[in-house]
């Protein structure tokens, strides 16, 4: 029987230490190695809440699938179907899941620092399933595992040396991506080198601090030509008020199209956290190519969710595979 003390929140990747990151890993393979039957006795009858003030498919649904899948009872609180849209403040909302039973709560909000402030109000263990421009950890460890698996690092020692030699360029609407984000925070503590691309407008140079191995590249081919990597960001239209994009010299500066994939990285593994808007950022024919591990993380995502909730309650029932 394997025992694990119980880890708690996980809020944002500055948190995760090389080995903790290991950790998760592991017991993400683990958990994917055991059998449904096995599998959904590691969490029966503990209670998990999603409060969800923003829209979400593939984090919400996936956090939801991995809970169940454990044995965990779920329930989702939106902003449109509660008290919080007669004007609920997030702490009292989240007293009232605690009161109710929640034992963990997965919070998607738009303001960042959210999750910190529910963590402080409830005392319970709070997954990060995004928080304004901020942060988007599970998201991170989840593109992280997708590009383990695709660049053929499975097996590889998850240290400091695992992505020597990969770059990794980062596409987009940086400046308002959690995703970037965290990415940009994450992967160079692998050993990857993170390139930033994209329009001033979209990608200010304050972006190159967010700490070694993150260089800001404008040319998108020039960083094409030179990436094991790629991922694609969508402009996301509702952040941009006061910003003005032109998105006709967008397309042409910065999609990423069949024609310059095959002609600058006919090797490169391309990525999006989505929701995706082709013919944006990204042509369909590359999205549904071979290079494409888009539906690669969304399956990463959901087995590596499952961890996260293992992480943040304790392991009842887990056994050594």
């Amino acid at each position: 029987m394997l025992t694990m003390g119980a880890a708690g929140s996980l809020i944002t990747v500055a948190d995760l230490e090389v080995g903790e990151v290991r950790r998760i890993l592991e017991l993400t393979d683990r958990l994917e190695q055991m059998s449904a039957g096995d599998k959904a006795r590691v969490l029966a009858g503990r209670r998990v809440a999603l409060l969800f003030y923003e829209s979400s498919t593939r984090t919400r649904t996936s956090f939801e699938l991995a809970a169940k899948s454990l044995g965990a009872t779920t329930t989702l609180v939106s902003d449109k179907s509660s008290s919080i849209e007669k004007g609920e403040s997030l702490k009292d909302t989240g007293l009232t899941l605690r009161a109710l039973g929640a034992e963990c709560i997965i919070l998607r909000h738009p303001a960042s620092g959210a999750p910190f402030v529910l963590e402080r109000a409830t005392g319970l263990p709070v997954l990060n399933a995004g928080d304004g421009m901020h942060q988007h950890p599970s998201q991170a460890l989840l593109d992280l595992r997708t590009m383990i698996s695709r660049l053929g690092l499975r097996g590889k020692a998850v240290d400091a040396e695992l992505l020597r030699g990969v770059t990794v360029t980062i596409t987009g609407d940086i400046r308002h991506s959690r995703v970037a984000r965290s990415n940009a925070m994450l992967l160079p503590r692998l050993g990857a080198q993170v390139l930033l691309c994209g329009p001033a407008e979209l990608l200010p140079e304050e972006a190159a601090s967010l700490g070694e191995g993150v260089e800001i590249v404008r040319d998108f081919e020039q960083a094409l030509a030179g990436s094991q990597v790629v991922m694609m960001l969508r402009i996301q239209r509702e952040r941009l008020a006061g910003l003005e994009v032109d998105l006709a010299a967008y397309i042409d500066r910065y999609q990423l199209t069949r024609e310059r994939l095959s002609r600058l990285a006919p090797e490169a593994v391309v990525m999006h956290p989505g929701p995706m808007i082709r013919g944006l950022e990204i042509e369909g024919e590359v999205a549904d190519g071979p290079q494409s591990a888009i539906e690669e993380q969304v399956s990463h995502g959901l087995a590596v969710r499952a961890a996260l909730l293992v992480r943040a309650l304790g392991a009842h029932g887990l056994r050594e595979v």
